[in-house]
Order: C-alpha cells, then sequence, then structure tokens
C-alpha cells in the first residue's frame, strides 16, 4: 500500500497527456513528485509551481541506464518513492500487415521494456520500505482491439500479463499494483504523438485505412478529460485496496463489457470441444 501522509510520486512521461496532468494533481494535493520528461525544459513550469516540493528530471525510458540513474536521483533527493507510475508510451497506426519492424520494435521498447525497466529500478526500495505502488497506463487497447492499432494493443496486452504476475508476486510485501485502462483522452496520443505506417495497402481501406483516418480526425475531439482522469487515479491510488484494473470513461466500461459479453459466448459455444482437448479422466 501507498504510503498516506505526504508520499512521494515518480510519474514518467510528464511533458504532455496523463502524465503531465497527474503531475499537477499530486502537486495540488500537497505531496511530493519526482517529474520527468526527455526534455524537462518541458517540466519547468510544472516544477515552478511548487519547487521545494518538485523534482524535474531528464528521463527517456528507453534508456535503462538514464533509468536507474532517475530512480536514484529521486531517491536520493525525497528519500524515498512511494509510488511509481509508468505512463511513457505512444501508439502506432498500420495494418498489421503494414507493420514497419523497426517502428515496432522502438514502440515495444518505449512501451513494454521502459515501464519493466522502471518498474525493477524502483522496486527493490518499495520491498525494503515494504509499501509502494506501481501504476501502469495501459488502454481499453489492452483488453481489447481494433483494425489499425494491433502493435500497440500487443505492448498493452503484454502490459495487462505483466502487471497482473506482478501484482501477485508484489502483494504479500506490501506493494499494490494498478493498471489504468482509459479510452479515448483528449491527449496528443492521435495528434502530435502518434507514429503510423508510411505503407498503405488498398485491401486494406475499408478497416484499417477507415480507423487511421477515423483516429486523426477525432484528435482533439475524444469526450475523455485528462484532469478528471488525473484525479481519478489519484482517488483510486488512496483507496484501502487499488482496484488492479481501472478502466476510464464511458467507452473504456462500455467496450470492455462487450469483450467480456462476446468471450463468454464464446467460450460456452465452444465448451465441449474444449473441454474435449483433455486426456480422458479415469471416471469415463
Amino acid at each position: 500500500m501507498m504510503r498516506r501522509d505526504d508520499p512521494v510520486w515518480m510519474i514518467t512521461g510528464c511533458s504532455t497527456g496523463f502524465g503531465r496532468e497527474l503531475a499537477r494533481e499530486v502537486l495540488a494535493r500537497g505531496w511530493r513528485a519526482v517529474v520527468t520528461a526527455r526534455d524537462p525544459a518541458k517540466v519547468a513550469d510544472l516544477v515552478a509551481s511548487a519547487p521545494d516540493r518538485a523534482l524535474a528530471l531528464r528521463l527517456d525510458v528507453d534508456d535503462a541506464a538514464q533509468v536507474h540513474d532517475a530512480v536514484r536521483a529521486a531517491q536520493r533527493h525525497f528519500g524515498r518513492i512511494d509510488a511509481l507510475v509508468n505512463n511513457a508510451g505512444y501508439g502506432y497506426l498500420a495494418a498489421i500487415e503494414e507493420g514497419e519492424d523497426a517502428a515496432v520494435r522502438a514502440m515495444f521498447e518505449t512501451n513494454v521494456f521502459g515501464l519493466i525497466e522502471a518498474t525493477k529500478a524502483v522496486l527493490p526500495g518499495m520491498r525494503e520500505q515494504r509499501s509502494g505502488l506501481i501504476v501502469n497506463v495501459s488502454s481499453i487497447g489492452g483488453l481489447t482491439a481494433f483494425a489499425a492499432t494491433g502493435y500497440y494493443h500487443a505492448t498493452k496486452f503484454a502490459v495487462e500479463g505483466l502487471s497482473e504476475s506482478l501484482a501477485l508476486e508484489v502483494r504479500p510485501l506490501g506493494i499494490d499494483v494498478m493498471v489504468v485502462e482509459p479510452g479515448p483522452f483528449r491527449t496528443n496520443w492521435a495528434g502530435a504523438s502518434i507514429k503510423e505506417s508510411a505503407l498503405n495497402i488498398a485491401d486494406y481501406a475499408a478497416t484499417a485505412g477507415v480507423r487511421r483516418a477515423q483516429t486523426h480526425a477525432r484528435s482533439g475531439q475524444q469526450v475523455g478529460d485528462p484532469q478528471r482522469a488525473a484525479r481519478a487515479i489519484v482517488d483510486a491510488a488512496l483507496a484501502p485496496q487499488p482496484p488492479l484494473h481501472l478502466l476510464l470513461g464511458d467507452f473504456a466500461v462500455d467496450a470492455a463489457r462487450a469483450k467480456l459479453d462476446a468471450l463468454r459466448v464464446e467460450v460456452d459455444a465452444w465448451e465441449a470441444v474444449s473441454r474435449g482437448a483433455d486426456f480422458p479422466s479415469a471416471q469415463s
């Protein structure tokens, strides 16, 4: 469990979006925050708003040495880290066949391996203090999938599985894990931050191509409010037992329920075939 009196939060990817709003929310509550970004100048205003409680650090989660250096600097400055928010990440638009190998691997480095590195860097301190919270920002796209974002979904499905295993491992040590699954929010995800394949295959125009266009068109028009999302994340973190999965926004709730319903229908329809794959029991 995260300590409640003056907790220290370390947040990755604070230059825009959820990371920036989370840093604001943490500081507004009078707590301390390690505000990280690849370019610390982009978070200078956040630190200026609470210079005695905020520490800006340069952090590119793709650089393992920089991750560990940042964690050590945060621990030296504040004495501890009570909550880590793995927020740094981005999306990529492409049908699976259109995906560019180097771009896909680069996204995995940030969305998955950068998250793992930051988590491993803070866990020794959290184990020693027998308290802490790991918040992994996933997506509704970590629970269900759509055309054109298959590679992004792959990174977020990875975060989901990793987080569920981590929760089982660290809960007995006093550490909680929370996976945040937003729907569409008014951040830069679908705008300046999105990457996409230069290859467009005509056969996918009606599926991945349509969703590419929809994604660009809705940028800046999403119904999700990042400030309310930040408040919801912090409120959930303060619960006596934080949720392992925290959906954010109407779209996320509806999409998750639709996935559960569809999965249940399919499991029921194929139950006899599925159960028939075991060795026959001694009683049969």
